[in-house]
């Protein structure tokens, strides 16, 4: 089905400074509404439930897989990740956007329901610049580092499966590169019928979700 809400998919390699750009653009379009994750891991100090992750148990986490709500789903060292589908189809069915950080495995999975989704990988302008970025952080060790490096070319591999793609090499650049495939998805029929609602119907045109 076709909603007149956009779902925005944004994928990265570590370091390539994915989320930088998306708080960034979170900040000029209140409209967007981010997905928040659920996790079955313990919350770390300084996350709140409903910030960071939806952090649940288990059996609550297996609970909405075997009921189909949860859009992706995968486990990373003894732990569940999940992308709660209920919140994401009540705001692109009311017309409203949601932005997914998501890796390209969860991607895949996303793509198999949402045919129209719009996704987007943001690449590093080298891997040297990528090194650099990691080490700048002080956030990991070196051998933390050369693990990122390693993901990150297998990462990169998948770019290929993404409609768009931006190089960050200047900040500036990449955010104003987002912002116009933000503005143009902004321009989707479904989109602006559901906008401009009175002035469709003044003019006779009709709007069903497919």
């Amino acid at each position: 089905m076709k909603y007149p809400g956009n779902v925005f998919m944004i994928s990265a390699p570590s370091g390539a400074g994915k989320s930088s750009l998306v708080n960034a653009l979170l900040k000029k379009y209140p409209d967007i509404h981010l997905s928040i994750s659920c996790t079955t891991r313990p919350a770390r100090p300084g996350e709140e439930h409903g910030r960071e992750y939806h952090f649940v148990s288990v059996e609550e986490f297996s609970k909405w897989r075997e009921h189909n709500n949860l859009l992706e789903w995968a486990e990373v060292h003894g732990n569940f990740y999940g992308t709660p589908r209920p919140f994401v189809e009540e705001k692109i069915r009311n017309g409203e956007n949601i932005l997914l950080e998501i890796d390209w495995q969860g991607a895949r999975q996303v793509r198999k329901q949402f045919p129209d989704i719009i996704d987007i990988f943001i690449l590093p302008p080298s891997i040297e610049e990528l090194e650099n970025r990691l080490k700048n952080r002080g956030q990991d060790s070196d051998t933390v580092i050369s693990r990122r490096l390693l993901a990150a070319s297998s990462e990169i591999a998948h770019a290929d499966e993404f409609e768009y793609v931006i190089i960050n090499d200047s900040f500036d650049t990449a955010l104003t590169q987002l912002e116009q495939i933000v503005s143009t998805a902004g321009l989707r029929y479904p989109s602006q019928a559901v906008k401009h609602h009175k002035l469709f119907a003044e003019l006779g045109i009709s709007y069903t979700p497919k």
